[in-house]
């Protein structure tokens, strides 16, 4: 059973922040010039990314170099600041008049030579083998479901592309989420609600005094009730199905047809899986931020529709702001199957 955490009330909290390069702290240097602070952190195949804006007017602000590293941890006055990883910079813009500097870094652990493009193929191993070796050519430390890592692999190749992209395909496959983050490959169910370390995120309560806008959706068009794949026989040639969830005549099909039973059923699974997920989303815009909220966190809500109030949610994408020191803003979008409370 995950930790609940309840709703606490910032308004008298001051936010601060702590940006640290080469083991330097240089939030000191910042503080008077940062206009704008934004972090977003999501479980897509797309980096974690950090945005900073930098007043220039007396051109004294030092344009960083790529691939210099930044440091961040955010959170309020009096409290535990939050470490949010390590970012390398990507791409610097400097603009005006007024003069200002724009940074925008990535997660550090992201790019490197886990973008270079590989060729593999494995044979008669486990899911979790993959995954070991994979992190073991990356320099990586590994935390790997138990169930996901036992799932036997016969055949698997991996064609002219990079670790990432292919540890990504099969976290897509399986319904889990691929992470790296400060040397540490993390593979887990997507309803697992795991941090980078493999412990438990704790449920995150919000109230419907705490968000200033909300936006909950849920459409029939994607509702199916079943998924169909298909899979060749090696010994006939013949193709045959498999079906998660109901066979009706609501059902989606998968184009691919699989190598095996096992590989298309596991695919019919996962993809079922995605879609009573995105059955309903639901986007909260928190005007006092709640730092410690990341991908992955399960979230329950009150005070909205019964609707909304009786799911339980999970973090997709969240994004932490802070403008010219007004406080910590977090907008948060959401998709049905937290498991909070569980």
């Amino acid at each position: 059973m995950a930790d609940n955490v309840t709703t606490t009330h910032y308004q008298h909290l001051a936010p601060t922040y702590r940006l640290v390069v080469a083991g330097k702290d240089i939030t000191p240097k910042l503080s008077a010039r940062l206009e704008s602070l934004s972090l977003t952190e999501g479980r897509e195949n797309q980096a974690d990314q950090l945005d900073l804006v930098l007043l220039d007017h007396d051109g004294q602000v030092i344009i960083p170099s790529k691939e210099a590293e930044i440091e961040l941890y955010i959170g309020w006055e009096g409290q535990p600041l939050i470490d949010k990883g390590s970012f390398v910079v990507d791409e610097v813009e400097h603009s005006g008049a007024p003069d200002k500097l724009t940074i925008r870094a990535r997660a550090a652990d992201m790019g490197g030579e886990i973008r270079t493009r590989q060729e593999k193929s494995w044979h008669s191993t486990t899911l979790g083998n993959v995954l070991a070796e994979i992190a073991k050519r990356n320099s990586l430390t590994h935390k790997v479901d138990q169930a996901l890592a036992a799932i036997k692999v016969a055949h698997l190749d991996q064609t002219n592309e990079s670790d990432m992209h292919f540890i990504t395909r099969l976290a897509r496959k399986h319904d889990a989420v691929a992470t790296v983050k400060k040397k540490h490959l993390l593979f887990m169910p997507i309803n697992g609600t795991k941090n980078s370390k493999g412990q438990s995120l704790p449920v995150v309560t919000i109230t419907r005094a705490d968000g200033d806008q909300h936006r909950w959706a849920t459409s029939a068009r994607d509702a199916f009730d079943g998924v169909r794949a298909w899979w060749s026989n090696s010994v006939n040639g013949k193709r045959k199905e498999v079906i998660a969830g109901k066979k009706t005549r609501n059902m989606k099909t998968l184009k691919e047809t699989y190598a095996s039973e096992q590989d298309a059923l596991e695919a019919a699974r996962s993809e079922m899986q995605r879609l009573e997920r995105g059955g309903a989303t639901f986007t909260l815009s928190l005007a006092i931020g709640r730092p410690e909220i990341t991908a992955q966190s399960p979230i329950a809500v009150r005070g909205f529709k019964p609707e909304i109030d009786g799911q339980d949610w999970l973090v997709k994408e969240v994004t932490h702001r802070m403008d010219g020191g007004s406080g910590w803003t977090s907008q948060v979008q959401m998709e049905r199957g937290g498991n909070a409370g569980e």
